[in-house]
């Protein structure tokens, strides 16, 4: 009768390369972004010849490219000159002025930092990139507590490009007045991708990512109207993979539209952002604007402040734009009054959905779970047999 003819043999897998889901993962075309890549590299291209770099602000919803684009443009600069040296920070790993210089430092094969103080580390950042020229690129930057550091590398270092990537269009109206007379950078936003151009993307990790033919066309676009509906392209990737794997816990040869609902039903559980995303101080902010909602802002920052807070007030504004941006908060301006104008503030008990595009990606994985996971069963693909 055949009943077994369509289940997968014992050490078999529908995976080819499981890495190609790794939003992280770089293929050698990166398609629909080419206009921007360009836009990056000519921000570079003055070094070459023995000028400044651009400064450029790089802006955009997440998962539309941001960070993918800008690491193209870097491994390229890479491959082209051994005399600019490019540097990437991550900002949400790396968000205080110490730990990015120490980051940065042992990026640059420095030894016996540990015990280094701040302006120890810079001092010697400084003095190994002067030999040459950099190109820094702070992604998440507005995740970071102070911004010392991009003060320091304004002043002292001399021939450089500065990229700063973020979710927030706004994000540089905030910045300290000191460092954005210094900066002026150029700005280009990352506009979210057409269907057909998610469609597009999602197709070639899937076809580098599965033997031929395990995907079924209904649940392949099944999967990119999700991705689309979302805006983020890590969603999609995210359910190609987690399609594949409950296809294999069921031992078929086909991935189909079942198994597409079955994640969909997993993400439901992760279409708020979750507290647990925030960091220390941005939760504090939370709990001193949950306490006393319906405030004025400055009258927020006065009881943040009697309750231990430490930040200044720009800073203390930074948290709460940002606060609101991610819904967990809502601002109302007030105009004029004897005050002149300011912003309530009130607790959102109803946060922003994955429909408004800004839950994190890595909300979508549980916990120990990634996408760059090599194959836990070491089974060999199907097209192997």
């Amino acid at each position: 009768m055949g009943l077994f003819k369509d289940m997968l043999k014992e050490g078999e897998s529908l995976f080819r390369d499981e890495m190609a889901l790794d939003y992280e993962y770089l293929p050698k075309v990166l398609a629909y972004r080419e206009q921007e890549q360009q836009f990056l590299a000519t921000c570079i291209k003055p070094m070459f010849m023995n000028r400044n770099g651009k400064n450029l602000l790089i802006t955009g919803t997440p998962g539309i490219g941001k960070t993918a684009a800008t690491k193209f443009v870097l491994r390229d600069l890479e491959e082209e000159s051994e005399d600019i040296i490019p540097l990437y920070v991550n900002c949400w790993q790396k968000n205080t002025s110490f730990k990015i210089f120490t980051y940065l430092c042992e990026e640059l094969g420095f030894k016996f930092i540990q015990n280094k103080k701040s302006d120890e580390l810079f001092k010697m950042l400084r003095d190994r990139v002067n030999k040459g020229a950099v190109v820094f690129v702070f992604d998440e930057i507005d995740k970071v507590e102070d911004y010392d550091f991009l003060y320091s590398i304004l002043e002292e270092v001399h021939r450089k490009s500065i990229f700063l990537i973020t979710n927030y269009k706004d994000w540089i109206v905030h910045l300290d007045m000191r460092i954005k007379s210094r900066l002026l950078p150029e700005t280009v936003e990352f506009k979210a991708y057409r269907p057909e151009e998610t469609k597009g993307i999602l197709k070639s990790r899937r076809d580098l990512a599965f033997v031929e033919g395990v995907w079924t066309e209904p649940a392949f676009d099944l999967i990119a109207k999700r991705a689309q509906d979302a805006g983020d392209v890590r969603v999609g990737l995210h359910m190609l993979r987690e399609s594949g794997l409950a296809a294999e816990q069921e031992s078929q040869t086909k991935i189909v539209i079942r198994h597409v609902e079955k994640v969909t039903e997993k993400l439901k559980e992760f279409t708020r952002k979750s507290k647990d995303e925030l960091s220390d101080e941005e939760n504090f902010v939370l709990t001193v604007v949950k306490k006393n909602s319906g405030k004025k802002i400055g009258d927020l920052f006065t009881i943040y402040q009697q309750d231990g807070g430490k930040q200044t007030y720009k800073t203390f504004q930074r948290k709460i734009n940002r606060l609101a941006s991610n819904g967990f908060i809502s601002l109302k301006k007030l105009v004029g009054g004897p005050d002149g104008s300011t912003s309530i503030v009130e607790y959102s008990i109803i946060q922003k959905q994955t429909a408004d595009k800004e839950v994190d990606a890595s909300a979508l994985f549980s916990d120990g779970d990634s996408l760059d996971k090599p194959n836990p069963s070491g089974n060999k693909r199907l097209d192997e047999f």
